[in-house]
């Protein structure tokens, strides 16, 4: 996965695993914050052959056929499909020249929860970098120490399929891996783990948060990041922090406002940074990115992150949404990326791009939205069939 949290929801911890309300939205805008509900079983999914789906892209099919070689072999959480319900479609995609026709031959529309969802956005940030240490560059990225522990508790319980516990030994116990206040504190300093540098460490940390990003380098060149793994800490959203301690307004919270903050306050800056206890650790990225979930590069404007235990990723969704400015989404997408906050049935969150346009939508997309899988023939016959 990318491994970021939406932006949005980095802002206010006030829904899904940090926040209900995402950036400059209203409280009224947000979804509820009930526990996530169990997956659903098969046979709870109405099959809704009927549905019209949106005319497939170009985009739309080129990113699905990226999928296909982790989709053929990949285990679905969702238990909505296995791995040879995808050789049909597939095939067929790497043949296909007309997108529409394809999406509409080889899939049958399957709403979860009767298919209302929420949408968010989130985008590749771009900020001024540096390989070395240098003037002006002091906040590092970290590479993924040698010494941190990733245990996949599946392999031990089954009801905890998909979750994973990270810390470091101590002998011959796993302990929880240092916070954010003590790598601050030099925790990680002196051990070669330094990846690259920013020059403002407040962009930095919000880069972090979406989990990859564009460094422009001091001689024009751009180096590209990405999530490698994370040390195990729960996320702090310190939006919610700047507003229970009275330093933002309700219902002023925003990248922004939190940005224009840290820059006014720096002596307090470090403490409510700190507050967060939860760092990613990055990877070089070469090539086309940034990187998600299915080990393939996102497509802006067509991949979502989603929670794989609700939808299949690798699978092709229909979308209807509103954009920001009130523009209105009907769209095949492909969920082909997972988010920390991404948590329930139908929970989307739209990756955008890069740039200020794509900055600027991902900070302000926060709509309910209408999410139809589009599940392999084979896939839809064996859920009719139960």
């Amino acid at each position: 996965m990318i491994g970021r949290v939406h932006l949005g929801l980095c802002c206010l911890a006030l829904a899904a695993c940090t926040t209900t309300q995402p950036a400059g939205a209203p409280p009224s805008a947000a979804p509820a914050n009930p526990p996530a509900p169990a997956p659903l079983h098969a046979r709870d999914l109405p099959i809704a052959p009927g549905t019209t789906t949106p005319p497939g892209t170009d985009a739309a099919l080129a990113a699905f056929r990226r999928s296909c070689p982790s989709l053929r072999k990949r285990e679905d959480r969702s238990g909505l499909t296995i791995a040879g319900d995808w050789t049909a479609p597939c095939a067929a995609a790497a043949a296909a020249t007309d997108a529409g026709e394809f999406f509409a031959a080889n899939f049958t529309p399957v709403t979860i929860a009767a298919g209302n969802g929420f949408a968010t956005g989130y985008f590749e940030p771009e900020i001024a970098g540096s390989r070395t240490a240098a003037p002006g560059f002091a906040a590092p990225f970290y590479r993924r120490p040698p010494n941190l522990v990733e245990a996949d508790l599946g392999a031990f319980a089954p009801d905890l399929k998909g979750r994973k516990l990270r810390g470091r030994l101590a002998g011959t116990a796993l302990v929880p891996y240092p916070a954010r206040a003590e790598i601050m504190a030099g925790a990680l300093a002196g051990k070669g783990l330094e990846l690259a540098f920013a020059a403002d460490p407040y962009e930095a940390f919000f880069l972090e948060i979406q989990g990859s990003g564009r460094l422009r380098l001091p001689d024009g060149s751009i180096m590209r990041i990405g999530y490698d793994s994370q040390n195990g800490r729960g996320y702090v959203a310190i939006g919610k922090v700047l507003l229970d301690q009275g330093e933002l307004p309700k219902g002023g919270v925003s990248m922004e406002s939190i940005l224009a903050w840290l820059r006014a306050n720096p002596a307090k800056a470090p403490a409510i940074l700190a507050a967060n206890p939860s760092v990613v650790f990055f990877r070089e990225i070469t090539g086309d990115g940034p990187i998600g979930a299915m080990g393939v590069a996102v497509t802006p404007r067509i991949s979502v992150a989603a929670d794989p235990a609700f939808i299949p990723l690798g699978a092709p969704l229909a979308v209807a949404t509103t954009l920001p400015g009130n523009r209105p989404l009907n769209a095949v997408m492909i969920a082909q990326d997972t988010g920390g906050a991404i948590k329930g049935a139908n929970r989307i969150d739209l990756f955008m791009g890069a740039g200020p346009e794509a900055r600027a939508d991902a900070s302000a997309q926060a709509a309910a939205a209408q999410v139809t899988v589009l599940l392999p023939r084979a896939a839809a016959a064996r859920l009719l069939a139960r």
